[in-house]
C-alpha cells in the first residue's frame, strides 16, 4: 500500500491502473507505479492500491499471470532495517502489471483495511507472545544468576520488575485471545462482530506500545549482556517497535477506533457491556469503568484525546479479562497497579509484599 509522498495517507496512491478487459470473470487491469514498503517479495500473490477512473481501487497482484509469465513487479532496492532483518522488505516499481479488481472499483481503500483486520489481530498476538519470551528468558537469567549474596531473582526490586512483567504479559495475552475470539464469532454473532470491529485496534495499540517498553525492560534484567547481539533479548528489542508500524501505526490505531465507534452503531453499548461483564473488583474499578462509559458518551472520543481513550478501553479490557481468567489475587494485582492511579505505567512500581514471588513462580511454571 505505502508510497513514499502518502505514508499513511492512502488517499495519496498515485499507482495508476488502466482497465485492460476481463479474463475468467475477472476485471483486469495494468499498473503502473512505485512502492516505498513492499514486504515477503517472494510470495505469490499480493493486496495493492491503485488509481482508476473511479478512484483508489483495490488490486490483486500475482506472481505468475495466467499464462505463465513472470508477473512485471521490479524489485529495486532490500530495505536496510534497524530490526526484522529476516524478512525482506523491498521497493517495487509496477510497469504495465498484471492485476485483478478486488471490491468495487473506486472503494480500494476501504476494501483493503477490511483484509487488514485479521494482519492487525496477528501483531496483537504477536506482540503478546514477544512480551512472553521476553518474559521466560529474562525470570530464567534472574533465577539462575546470583548477586550480592542472593539470587536475582528473590532481590525485592527485581522481584517487583518480574512480577510486573508477569503481569502485562498476561493481560496482553488474555486481550489479545478475546480477540481472536470474537473474530472467529464475526459471521454469527453481531455483539461479536462489533466488538471484533473496536476491540482489534484497541489490543494492537496496546500491546504494540507496551512490547516495547516491556522488553526494554526485560533486557535490563540482563544488564550489559543483554545488549550483545548473540543475546536473543537484544533480537527482541530490535523487533518489538516494528509491531506498533505494520498494518497502521498507533496514531492510525487509534483513529480507527474512533472511526468505529461513530460509525458502527451499537459498537459503543457492545464494548461497554464487554468490560463490565465480569463484574468489578473493587471500588476503584467501578469508579474506573463509570469513568470510561461517561467519556464514551460524552465526546471525549475526538482526536486530541484519542490515544488517552484507547488506552483506558485497553486496560478495561485487560482487566475484564484478568478476572475471568487469572486467579483471584493476580487480578486483584492487576486492577490494583493499572486502574487505581498508582502504577504511572513503570514496570517495578507494584506494591511491595510477599506475594510477587509468587506472581514470578506462577509465571515461571506458565512457562
Amino acid at each position: 500500500m505505502t508510497e513514499k509522498q502518502g505514508g499513511s495517507d492512502l488517499r495519496e496512491t498515485q499507482t495508476t491502473g488502466v482497465a485492460a478487459g476481463s479474463q475468467n470473470g475477472a476485471q483486469v487491469y495494468l499498473l503502473t507505479g512505485h512502492k516505498w514498503f513492499f514486504s515477503v517479495p517472494t510470495s505469490d500473490g499480493f493486496f495493492t492500491l491503485a488509481r482508476t477512473q473511479s478512484g483508489v481501487s483495490c488490486m490483486f497482484v500475482p506472481r505468475f499471470t495466467p499464462d505463465g509469465q513472470a508477473n512485471r513487479i521490479f524489485i529495486q532496492r532490500l530495505k536496510d532495517k534497524c530490526g526484522n532483518r529476516s524478512n525482506a522488505s523491498s521497493e517495487v516499481e509496477y510497469d504495465r502489471t498484471w492485476a485483478m479488481l478486488v471490491g468495487e472499483e473506486g472503494r480500494g481503500i476501504r476494501e483493503i483495511l477490511s483484509h487488514a483486520h485479521l494482519t492487525r489481530l496477528d501483531f496483537a498476538v504477536g506482540s503478546a507472545g514477544l512480551m512472553r519470551q521476553a518474559l521466560t528468558l529474562s525470570i530464567n537469567h534472574a533465577s539462575t544468576r546470583n548477586g550480592f549474596g542472593r539470587r536475582m531473582a528473590d532481590l525485592p526490586m527485581q522481584a517487583n520488575v518480574l512480577a510486573d512483567l508477569a503481569l502485562e504479559s498476561e493481560a496482553a495475552t488474555l486481550s489479545a485471545l478475546r480477540v481472536a475470539r470474537a473474530t472467529d464469532a464475526m459471521g454469527t454473532s453481531k455483539s461479536e462482530r462489533l466488538l471484533a470491529r473496536v476491540a482489534t485496534p484497541v489490543v494492537k495499540f496496546w500491546n504494540c506500545q507496551r512490547a516495547a517498553y516491556f522488553v526494554y525492560e526485560a533486557l535490563q534484567v540482563h544488564g550489559g549482556n543483554g545488549f550483545i547481539m548473540e543475546n536473543p533479548i537484544a533480537r527482541l528489542y530490535r523487533e518489538a517497535p516494528l509491531n506498533s508500524i505494520w498494518e497502521g501505526t498507533s496514531n492510525m490505531m487509534c483513529m480507527d477506533v474512533l472511526r468505529a465507534l461513530k460509525r458502527e452503531k451499537g459498537a459503543v453499548e457492545t464494548f461497554a457491556h464487554e468490560v463490565a461483564s465480569a463484574g468489578t473488583a473493587n471500588g476503584a474499578h467501578a469508579r474506573f469503568l463509570s469513568d470510561l462509559n461517561d467519556g464514551l458518551a460524552n465526546g471525549d472520543n475526538d482526536e486530541g484525546n484519542a490515544r488517552l481513550l484507547v488506552t483506558r478501553m485497553a486496560l478495561a479490557l485487560q482487566a475484564s479479562e484478568m478476572l475471568r481468567y487469572s486467579v483471584p489475587e493476580v487480578a486483584a494485582r492487576f486492577v490494583e497497579s493499572r486502574l487505581e492511579g498508582r502504577h504511572g505505567g513503570v514496570i517495578g512500581s507494584l506494591r511491595s509484599g510477599p506475594d510477587l514471588r509468587d506472581i514470578v513462580m506462577r509465571a515461571a511454571v506458565a512457562a
